[in-house]
């Protein structure tokens, strides 16, 4: 957690106070690294979890302010938007039966979570990306009403000057831009941390460097954005992209972003990994005021870093190093942020467990993992595990090959065993590392869960209505509690009645569009008219701005009044389109759309982003909501006789 006492209004003199700050933190922290005065001897464990609030009809629900004020604190927190929540569970001792002790708080939490929700007519989800997010959800109106959120918004708008794109690329295609830093309140995770002493700090954090592959591809849930499907894991090309300030690069001039995994092996110390950091990255936020930590720590006092913590924050390493202080006493972590939200908590806590397990059992099997394993080539394993789960094939020690299937059945399972044994309950491994071999086995992520749904669904209903379905059946699934390689695929027939499907416009308009130019052949429209069995053909120009529409009635009026004079081959589209079409945005209501269409006597709405043209919605598009509606009320008759 990170403090909200922030600004973005930095200038030349309070950025260079700050930095002053920022050195003079790194040197004091350097200074306690060399007296011993960080904590050791102790293995702490937690994590914080994020969550996404939806409403009854499976869309995000931006109720987050409301439901923190029924929580009343509780451990709960704001994030980036208003449909978000983070938990935070109180750290404790591995040891003992603590992993089952962990997912009761989370789900106790959870619990509170959900009536404070229901009260304010939501619900909560567990996903990595939520299925029925929608562009139209991450406008500014639903950021969180917090200044270190406004201040961080304006600042990464300022330092990237130019939109926000995502260009990702999977089974589907995402190209789309958007204006501000919301892209990445698509993100939830679950972040796992675990103390570690300053003098093994450099291999643990390796270690977890070196893992981070293979962990990721067995608990991969993001697979689909804006009704895409992706990576198995997007949300590691999402969260990149969507907080990337570089520019484009002058010539061969290389720019480090600010999510990443990293360039190199730790060689002794965290240190290292703040020097690069600061080195690297511009002051993004500030704080007006930060104490001495040199003053604290003549005092007597543990400093609290505060110049150091507050650019940590703003730089996303997928394994961050942090400081933190605990019970009086400083102490240094490792926190994973590659894991998703979900798809259940006993999912979660067995990856983290997993994840533990490995960082502290793989030492004995690997001796030093740098001499072993290229960084290079973890990094490319974390990359391809993002991208295809347990699809991935890896470049393991020693140059070997091996599937990820193969390498943590085989390989890490034991050496996760092996890490936890010295720590926690035999019962409790058995229990927690199950989960993973039992996933892993059946190829049962929940990633592979989702695209076996959707290829279940096939092309029945919409786009709409299959992320509605299978974000119900998330929630349904969650509830019962049961690891995703045990659930049963998603059906169509969850998402409900059409007031849970249609929505706003974006839920079922047209994406895939055939458009001409003005100076085209207006014979190309009858072409594609023909070619698509499509009634209407927007003209836009090269900037992709509407700039008419042609509609196959006018094409046939102009045909009935030129009859057979003239030739109508060379006559231009500009001559025949409607200049000044009514048209929609995709936040526009499903009632409203069709109020309009009846006002004004017309077949087909353009849907406009500001001047672009991004969909079109169609008398056609409104058939399955009329065919719910009759259905419904000749049932409700029926009933009634």
């Amino acid at each position: 957690m990170t403090s909200h006492t922030v600004t973005s209004e930095i200038g030349k003199g309070s950025a260079r106070a700050f930095s002053k700050a920022l050195l003079k933190d790194l040197q004091a922290l350097e200074k306690m690294l060399e007296n011993g005065l960080i904590e050791s001897g102790v293995r702490r464990f937690g994590c914080e979890q994020e969550m996404f609030l939806v409403n009854r009809a499976w869309r995000p629900a931006p109720v987050a302010m409301e439901v923190l004020e029924r929580l009343d604190g509780e451990g709960f927190t704001t994030e980036l938007a208003r449909f978000n929540l983070e938990m935070n569970v109180e750290p404790m001792i591995l040891g003992g039966a603590c992993l089952s002790t962990l997912q009761e708080s989370i789900e106790e939490l959870l619990d509170m979570a959900r009536e404070a929700a229901s009260e304010e007519g939501a619900d909560v989800v567990l996903a990595g990306i939520l299925p029925t997010l929608g562009k139209s959800d991450l406008t500014l109106d639903n950021i969180s009403p917090m200044p270190r959120y406004y201040a961080l918004n304006e600042s990464l708008t300022r330092m990237r000057g130019r939109a926000y794109r995502l260009q990702i690329q999977g089974r589907d295609e995402l190209q789309i831009e958007h204006d501000s830093v919301m892209l990445e309140a698509c993100n939830c995770s679950c972040q796992v941390h675990l103390q570690v002493d300053s003098t093994e700090f450099a291999p643990m954090y390796n270690t977890a460097q070196a893992m981070t592959g293979p962990v990721l591809a067995a608990a991969v849930n993001s697979p689909v954005l804006f009704g895409k499907r992706l990576w198995a894991e997007t949300r590691i090309a999402l969260f990149r992209q969507s907080i990337d300030t570089r520019s484009t690069s002058v010539h061969l001039r290389e720019f480090s972003t600010r999510v990443r995994f990293g360039d190199r092996w730790v060689k002794e110390s965290v240190a290292e990994l703040f020097q690069e950091d600061i080195a690297q990255f511009r002051v993004l936020l500030a704080q007006e005021t930060v104490e001495d930590p040199f003053e604290q720590l003549a005092a007597g006092d543990i400093p609290r870093l505060q110049a150091l913590q507050l650019h940590n924050g703003t730089v996303y390493r997928w394994n961050r190093p942090c400081y933190g202080i605990s019970e009086g006493k400083p102490h240094l972590r490792i926190e994973c942020r590659v894991l998703p939200s979900g798809p259940t908590v006993l999912d979660e806590v067995a990856n983290a467990a997993f994840w533990i397990g490995l960082v502290l059992g793989t030492k004995h099997e690997y001796g030093d993992i740098t001499e072993r394993l290229s960084f290079d080539d973890a990094k490319y394993n974390f990359l391809t595990a993002s991208r295809q789960g347990l699809d991935a094939g890896f470049r393991w020690v020693d140059g070997q090959s091996v599937t990820a299937p193969e390498l943590i059945l085989e390989t890490l399972l034991p050496l996760a065993r092996a890490g936890l044994e010295a720590y926690v309950d035999r019962s409790e491994i058995d229990k927690y590392l199950g989960v993973i071999h039992d996933r892993v086995q059946s190829r049962g992520t929940g990633s592979d869960w989702m695209m076996r749904s959707l290829s279940e669904m096939e092309d029945r209903g919409s786009r709409s209505e299959r992320m509605t379905a299978l974000t119900a059946a998330i929630a349904n699934r969650q509830s019962e509690r049961k690891p995703c390689h045990e659930w049963e695929l998603a059906m169509l027939e969850e998402a409900g009645g059409w007031t849970r499907k249609y929505v706003k416009v974006e839920d079922y308009m047209t994406t895939q569009l055939f458009t001409v130019q003005e100076d085209e052949l207006l014979e190309m429209v009858a072409f594609l008219m023909e070619r698509n069995q499509i009634r209407h053909v927007p003209v836009e120009d090269e900037q992709n701005r509407l700039v008419g529409l042609v509609s196959y009635r006018s094409i046939l009026r102009m045909a009935s009044d030129m009859g057979n004079e003239g030739d109508k081959g060379t006559t231009p589209v500009k001559t025949i389109m409607e200049r000044d079409p009514v048209c929609v945005t995709p936040e526009t209501s499903t009632l409203e759309a069709i109020d309009m269409m009846r006002k004004n006597a017309v077949s087909c709405l353009p849907v406009l982003k500001g001047e672009k043209l991004v969909g079109l919605v169609t008398e056609a598009d409104f058939m399955p909501i009329a065919y719910e509606l009759l259905e419904k009320q000749l049932t409700d008759a029926s009933t009634e006789d």
